[in-house]
C-alpha cells in the first residue's frame, strides 16, 4: 500500500511544516501568572493531595471548585504573561445555503456606530497569500469566495473584528439570525467536494486456527478505490495483485451467502444512526495575538492537538505576505470529546489575528456558532448481512456497507470510515468477512473525530442484529453470543490477534446470571400486570473499543532529587479524563511516592534530540532508509491527546520511567546501604535478594526481609554514586511497542521499551561522565539498536481492545412514546484500574452519552439543521439527570487477571455498548424492533399505531 494512502486513511495524518519554513516553534502549557493560577503546574511540598495508596481528589480539583482560571476560554490577553491588556474581538459571518452562489456582505442592519473595524474576506487571504494548510485534510477555503456556492451549510464568508467589546457585542446581536446580510445569487445546487475515500477489508480464514488466512488485510491489503458517482468504484477481482484477490475473495463470501439453503438463516438489514454534536461545555475558542514588529504569532488555544496547531500554524503565516519569525502556543485546559482534534477553527483565528492591527483578537464560539460550526459525529448508513447456522447458531460469514456522511471538509471521514467498518464485528468471531468503508461528501456541516470514532455506530448495529438473530433462532440472545464470542488467539476481521486476553466470554457470563437477564420474563409479567399502559423491557449489548491509532508517540521525564523528592514532566495535558492525576499516581504505584512537582502539556524536550518527519504510515523501505540515514530519527514524536489514549499508550512512558529509575538508582543504592558495615552488611548475612524483591511504599524502600530504608537515604545515596537519578524516554507503538538497546555507562548493554533515552547523573558521577550530559544538562543515549514495529501492522488496524457490556431496563408509555430508564447495569474490564473514581466518572458521564445518543440526540444534515445558526439546547434535547436513572445505574468492574496486567483505554467504550441494549429493551417491551436511531417518543406512538 503506499505511503499517501496510508496517510489518507491515517487517524493522525497532518502536515508538518514548521521546521521546513525556518520558524522558530514554542509550545507550553500555561505558567503560572499574576491572574492565571493554574494548579497542575506543581505539587507543593507536604502536599495533603494523597492519601496513602490513593489520591483523595484530582490533581486540578481546587483550581476547579475555586473558580481559577483554568480552561482556555478563561482567559483574555491581560491574563497571558507579556500580552498587551488591550483585547480585540472577532466573529464570524456564515452562509446558511449552500446551493446558491455567495456575492457579498449586506451590513446595512449595522449603524455607523456598529460597523466593524476590519472584515475579513477570501480575496484578501488570497492577496495576502493566507491558504489553508493541509487543504486535503481541512478543505480548500477558509472564507467563501464571491461569486462561489459554499461547500458546506454554516461556511464562513467573512470574519469581522473590532477593537473593543462593547461594539462587538452590541453588533453580533444586531446580525444574528438575520437571513438579508449573506447575500446569494444564481442557483447552483449543492456543490461539495469529491467524495473523501473509501476502503475494503475483507477476510477469510486459513484451513486450521493457527494456519494462514486465506485473504486479510494484514497479510495482504486492505482494498481502496476511488468513486464512480455516489458509489465506489472498487478493482476487478482476479489474481494480479492483493486487491485483485480482495475482490475476489469478497465474491465469494458474496456468492455463499447469495447460495445458502435452508440451513442458514441470512439476516439483510439496513440500519441509520443520527448526526450528533458533542455538546461538550466548553466551546470552541482561541487568542491569537500577531506582533507585525516581531513577527511573533503567540496563541493562546483550546486543542486537543497543540503541536500540530503550532507547526500548521506556522506554515499557514510563513507562507503569506506576514513576516514570521516565532510561534508560541500557550495551551490551557480544554474539553471536546475528540471535536478539538485537528479542526479548522485554530486557523479561523490565527487569520483573524493577522488583521487586526496588531492586537490580540479572540475569536470565541457561542453555543448558536458552535451547533453552526463545530464538528458533528458522523452520520451513517449501514447494509449489513449476517449468515448463520441454523444448527449451531454459528455466525459463518459477515458483510457490510458502512458509509459515513462527512459533510463539506474531508477532516477524519475516512479514518472515521474505516474505524467503523472494522470495528463492526463487535465481539463476535467471524470465519468470513466484507466491510466496505465509505467517507462521503455533502454540503452538512464538517463531521470529524468525536467520542466513538465510528465505532458507536457500527456496533450499535452488530449488536441490535445479533439480538434479532437470536430471536429468529429462538436461542437465548445471551446465549447466541457466547457461541460466536472472540476469544483469546483468535483473530479479527482484519486477520490480526488482539493483544491480551480477551475476556469478553466471562463478561456474557456474568450477565446470563445478572437477575435483570435471568428474570426478565416474570419481571415484565409483574410490571405490565401493575403498570397499565406500560411496558416492560430489558435489553443487553456487549462490545469491545479500540484504543490508540497504531502511531503512538509519547515522552515522559522523572528525577530523584537528593532529598527523595520526585519532578514529573510529560507531554500530556488534560482533555477532562484524569490524566495529570493519573499518571501522577502510576509513578506512586513504582516509586512509593507521588511527585512533588509535575508539569503536563511539555512540547520542549532539549534533552531528546530527536528528528521526525512525522510520517509513521510509510512503506518498509522508507523507513528503513530514514532510519539508516538518522540514527535519531523516530517515526513520531509526540501524539494528540484523543483515541483514549491516556491510561496505556501516555502511560506506558510514565510506567516505564520509574522502573527506571527503581532498576538503575534505586536498586543499586539500596543495596548500598545494605551492603555497609562489616563483612558485607545486613545483605551479605540474609538470603539471597533480587531486584523482584524490592518494594517502595509510602517513602519507604523494603524488600527480602532488610531493614526498611527510607527513600530520602536512597536518593541521597544515588546522588553520592553518581547513579542515573533523572530519566528522559520516548515511545513510540505501532499496535506492538518499539524497542531499543542502550550501552549505559556502568551497566552495559540494556534493551527497553523505548527508542531513545537521555539520562541524567547524580552529582557523585566521574568527571568523565558528568561531561557526558551534553544536553541541556542530560547525557543523550545514543541507540545502539532499534527494533520498530514492521510497517505491515499499519494494516492491522488494532489490536488492543477493552470490552464493556450493558444490561438496560425500560418501561415505555404506549400513549406518550416515552421510554423511562428503570435501572441499568454495566460490566467493564480494563485491566488495572489506575484510580477508581476517574473510570467512575468516565463510566457515568459515557453512559449519559449513549442515553442521549440512543433515546434523544439527533440533528438534521441539510438545511434545517445546525447549518442555519438557529440550532442551541433550546432545540436539541440532551439527557439530564431523570432520564439516565442515577440513583439505579450499577457498575461492575472485573479484577485484572493479576497486579502486572496494564491499564485499558476505556474513555470510548463506555458510551456503546448501552445505545444498542437500549433498543434492544425497547423492542423487548413493545415488539418492534428499530433499525434507526435515536428512538423518540413519536417514533414509538407511529410503531405502536
Amino acid at each position: 500500500m503506499s505511503t499517501e494512502t496510508i496517510g489518507a486513511l491515517s487517524r493522525r495524518h497532518f502536515l508538518k511544516a514548521g521546521a521546513a519554513a525556518s520558524v522558530a516553534v514554542k509550545v507550553s502549557f500555561l505558567a503560572p501568572a499574576a491572574r492565571a493560577q493554574l494548579a497542575e503546574t506543581g505539587l507543593s511540598a507536604g502536599s495533603p493531595w494523597t492519601a496513602p495508596g490513593r489520591p483523595r481528589y484530582r490533581l486540578d480539583a481546587v483550581a476547579k471548585v475555586t473558580g481559577a482560571k483554568t480552561f482556555s476560554r478563561d482567559y483574555r490577553a491581560r491574563d497571558l504573561a507579556g500580552w498587551p491588556d488591550r483585547q480585540a474581538h472577532a466573529f464570524l459571518v456564515a452562509a446558511t445555503r449552500a446551493d446558491r452562489r455567495f456575492t457579498g456582505l449586506d451590513l446595512s442592519r449595522l449603524p455607523a456606530s456598529l460597523r466593524p473595524d476590519r472584515i475579513v474576506r477570501h480575496e484578501d487571504l488570497v492577496a495576502d497569500g493566507v491558504s489553508v494548510p493541509h487543504a486535503d485534510f481541512f478543505g480548500d477555503w477558509f472564507l467563501v469566495p464571491q461569486g462561489e456556492t459554499p461547500r458546506l451549510l454554516g461556511q464562513p464568508v467573512a470574519i469581522l473584528i473590532y477593537a473593543d467589546f462593547p461594539r462587538f457585542a452590541a453588533a453580533k446581536r444586531a446580525l444574528r439570525f438575520a437571513d438579508d446580510v449573506v447575500r446569494y445569487g444564481a442557483e447552483t445546487g449543492p456543490r461539495p467536494p469529491a467524495h473523501y475515500g473509501a476502503s475494503r477489508w475483507v477476510r477469510i480464514e486459513g484451513d486450521a486456527p493457527d494456519a494462514p488466512d486465506r485473504f486479510s488485510p494484514f497479510e495482504q491489503s486492505p482494498i481502496f478505490a476511488g468513486f464512480s458517482g455516489d458509489e465506489p468504484a472498487w478493482p476487478k477481482a482476479g489474481d494480479d495483485g492483493p486487491f485483485a484477490r480482495g475482490m475476489a475473495a469478497a465474491a465469494a463470501i458474496a456468492a455463499e451467502i447469495d447460495g445458502a439453503g435452508a440451513d442458514a438463516l441470512v439476516m439483510r438489514r439496513t440500519y441509520r444512526s443520527q448526526s450528533t454534536d458533542a455538546s461538550a461545555m466548553e466551546a470552541d475558542n482561541g487568542n491569537v495575538w500577531y506582533d507585525p514588529a516581531t513577527g511573533t504569532l503567540r496563541l493562546m488555544m483550546a486543542t486537543q492537538s497543540p503541536y500540530d496547531v503550532a507547526e500548521a500554524a506556522a506554515a499557514l503565516v510563513s507562507k503569506s505576505r506576514f513576516p514570521l519569525r516565532e510561534v508560541d502556543l500557550k495551551v490551557g485546559y480544554t474539553v471536546g470529546y475528540g471535536t478539538k482534534d485537528h479542526h479548522i477553527f485554530p486557523f479561523l483565528c490565527v487569520v483573524a489575528a493577522l488583521y487586526a492591527g496588531g492586537r490580540p483578537v479572540r475569536l470565541a464560539n457561542d453555543r448558536f456558532e458552535q451547533f453552526q460550526n463545530g464538528l458533528k459525529r458522523h452520520a451513517f448508513r449501514m447494509d449489513t448481512v449476517l449468515l448463520v447456522d441454523r444448527a449451531t447458531g454459528r455466525f459463518r460469514a459477515m458483510t457490510g456497507r458502512f458509509a459515513c456522511d462527512g459533510g463539506g471538509r474531508p477532516n477524519y471521514s475516512v479514518a472515521v470510515s474505516f474505524v467503523g467498518a472494522t470495528a463492526a464485528q463487535s465481539i463476535y468471531y467471524l470465519p468470513k468477512s466484507d466491510f466496505q468503508a465509505i467517507a462521503l461528501a455533502s454540503r452538512a456541516v464538517e463531521a470529524g473525530s468525536t467520542r466513538g470514532f465510528g465505532t458507536l455506530q457500527t456496533m450499535s448495529a452488530t449488536e441490535m442484529m445479533v439480538d434479532e438473530a437470536a430471536a429468529l433462532l429462538d436461542i437465548d440472545a445471551i446465549e447466541l453470543r457466547l457461541r460466536n464470542v472472540l476469544r483469546s488467539g483468535q483473530r479479527n476481521s482484519q486477520g490480526a490477534v488482539p493483544a491480551g486476553a480477551l475476556r469478553n466470554a466471562e463478561i456474557l457470563a456474568k450477565a446470563a446470571a445478572h437477575p435483570l437477564w435471568r428474570d426478565r420474563a416474570a419481571r415484565k409479567a409483574a410490571y405490565e400486570a401493575a403498570h397499565p399502559g406500560r411496558r416492560y423491557g430489558v435489553g443487553f449489548a456487549q462490545v469491545h473499543k479500540d484504543y490508540g491509532t497504531g502511531a503512538e508517540a509519547a515522552v515522559a521525564s522523572l528525577e530523584l532529587d537528593p532529598r527523595g523528592r520526585l519532578s514529573l514532566r510529560h507531554v500530556a495535558h488534560e482533555m477532562g479524563p484524569g490524566v495529570t492525576t493519573s499518571q501522577a499516581v502510576m509513578v506512586a504505584e513504582i516509586l512509593g511516592r507521588v511527585p512533588s512537582e509535575t508539569a503536563f502539556g511539555v512540547v520542549r524536550w532539549p534533552e531528546m534530540p530527536l528528528e521526525t518527519s512525522d510520517q509513521p504510515y510509510t512503506t518498509p523501505q522508507e523507513e528503513e532508509d530514514r532510519r539508516a540515514q538518522n540514527p535519531r530519527w523516530t517515526p513520531r514524536f509526540t501524539s494528540p491527546m484523543s483515541a483514549t489514549n491516556s491510561a496505556y499508550y501516555l502511560g506506558h512512558a510514565t510506567r516505564t520511567a520509574a522502573r527506571f529509575l527503581v532498576d538503575h538508582a534505586v536498586w543499586p543504592a539500596a543495596r548500598a546501604l545494605w551492603a555497609r558495615g562489616g563483612g558485607g552488611g545486613a545483605l551479605a548475612s540474609y538470603h539471597v535478594v533480587a531486584r523482584e524483591d524490592l518494594r517502595l511504599v509510602d517513602g519507604q524502600v523494603l524488600g527480602g526481609g532488610l531493614p526498611p530504608l527510607s527513600l530520602e537515604e536512597v536518593a541521597a545515596e544515588a546522588h553520592r554514586l553518581g547513579l542515573p537519578v533523572g530519566v528522559t524516554l520516548h515511545t513510540f507503538n505501532r499496535w506492538q511497542w518499539a524497542e531499543a538497546e542502550f550501552d549505559l555507562p556502568g551497566t552495559g548493554r540494556t534493551r527497553l521499551p523505548i527508542d531513545a533515552l537521555s539520562v541524567r547523573y547524580g552529582a557523585g558521577a566521574p568527571p568523565e561522565r558528568r561531561a557526558l550530559m551534553a544536553d541541556a544538562g542530560w547525557h543523550f543515549v545514543p541507540r545502539a539498536a532499534v527494533f520498530y514495529p514492521p510497517t505491515q501492522r499499519n494494516n492491522v488496524g488494532t489490536t488492543y481492545y477493552a470490552p464493556m457490556a450493558t444490561l438496560a431496563e425500560v418501561a415505555v408509555d404506549t400513549a406518550s412514546g416515552d421510554v423511562t430508564i428503570l435501572s441499568h447495569h454495566s460490566i467493564l474490564e480494563c485491566g488495572r484500574q489506575i484510580v477508581p473514581e476517574l473510570v467512575s466518572g468516565q463510566v457515568q458521564g459515557g453512559l449519559a452519552m449513549g442515553i442521549g445518543h440512543a433515546l434523544k440526540e439527533v440533528l438534521p444534515l441539510y438545511e434545517d439543521g445546525p447549518g442555519d445558526g438557529t440550532w442551541n439546547w433550546n432545540r436539541y434535547e440532551l439527557p439530564r439527570a431523570r432520564d439516565v436513572a442515577p440513583w439505579n445505574q450499577t457498575v461492575e468492574i472485573l479484577p485484572p487477571l493479576s497486579e502486572t496486567d496494564p491499564p485499558k483505554g476505556i474513555a470510548e467504550v463506555v458510551m456503546i455498548a448501552v445505545v444498542p441494549a437500549l433498543a434492544n429493551a425497547v423492542a423487548h417491551a413493545i415488539g418492534h424492533r428499530f433499525h434507526e436511531l435515536p428512538i423518540r417518543p413519536e417514533r414509538i406512538r407511529e410503531a405502536l399505531a
